[in-house]
């Protein structure tokens, strides 16, 4: 059975999976689900977040030892954790069995204007200055689902605001995130880690063409949902679950039976 590690990307907390990991947990028979705070974000949100995604590799590298996690370990994750995940499996490539990386994007291989949609530049400018935590959650939600609208979208922007309000995030942690997102460069070719990334067609935060990119470069899957926004778990974690499983099966297939000899007398 494998370890399985899930990070989360810019502002959010362990909190923010749900369900999804008891899920994931109990489809892949999974031996541990291990979700990770970045400094700064949930549990550690009165540390300050770190200036690098290289630097966010070298916490998930120490958590292991810390967690009592056996490795080598497989990594789901989202964005920025995306990233991490990518810097984490080039400096210690020994931790890592699988990858699946979820709507994420770096430079250089893709462009800013595909990173972050320039249509969303003014509301998330606003909100985060001057916007309630209600008001910056829903605006968070808008944004990265498709599929949760009326009143289960305002439920859930509600339990979020109330995350924000318990483990409060300050705005300094926010731009520490966003300048290590920023200033992270991806190489160019991967090592021999088996790779899965899984795209959202309708993302409204980054472009889908960042993971079509991202996976020709790199010589992987990449498998899109047709509906589904930036936040895959929350939109479908059933499909998410099901990619990965899939996935599985393709990289260890099932043995064929071996049929029976006949001998004669």
């Amino acid at each position: 059975m494998t370890n399985w590690i899930l990070l989360r990307g810019l502002m959010r907390e362990t909190r923010h999976w749900g369900d999804f990991p008891q899920r994931f947990q109990q489809d892949t028979a999974a031996e541990r689900v291990l979700c990770l705070d970045f400094p700064g974000n949930g549990q550690l949100h009165e540390q300050n977040s770190l200036t690098s995604v290289e630097a966010m590799a070298d916490f998930c590298h120490t958590q292991l030892a810390m967690h009592q996690v056996q490795g080598p370990v497989a990594i789901l994750a989202v964005s920025l954790g995306a990233m991490a995940a990518l810097a984490w499996a080039k400096k210690y490539p020994d931790d890592i069995s699988h990858l699946v990386l979820i709507n994420t994007s770096v430079a250089p291989h893709n462009p800013f204007y595909h990173r972050l949609r320039p249509a969303n530049y003014p509301a998330l400018l606003l909100t985060m200055l001057f916007g309630s935590a209600l008001a910056r959650e829903g605006l968070i939600l808008r944004i990265t689902s498709n599929l949760h609208t009326g009143a289960q979208a305002l439920a859930i922007s509600r339990q979020w605001s109330g995350y924000a309000l318990e483990q409060p995030i300050r705005l300094m942690n926010i731009l520490r995130q966003l300048f290590a997102a920023m200033r992270f460069r991806a190489p160019a070719q991967l090592g021999k880690i088996p790779l899965l990334m899984l795209a959202g067609e309708n993302d409204k935060l980054v472009n889908v063409a960042c993971s079509r990119t991202l996976a020709a470069l790199w010589n992987c899957p990449l498998q899109v949902h047709a509906q589904a926004g930036h936040d895959l778990p929350l939109d479908d974690g059933a499909w998410v679950i099901r990619q990965v499983l899939d996935w599985q099966k393709q990289l260890n297939p099932a043995p064929a039976p071996q049929s029976e000899s006949l001998s004669t007398p």
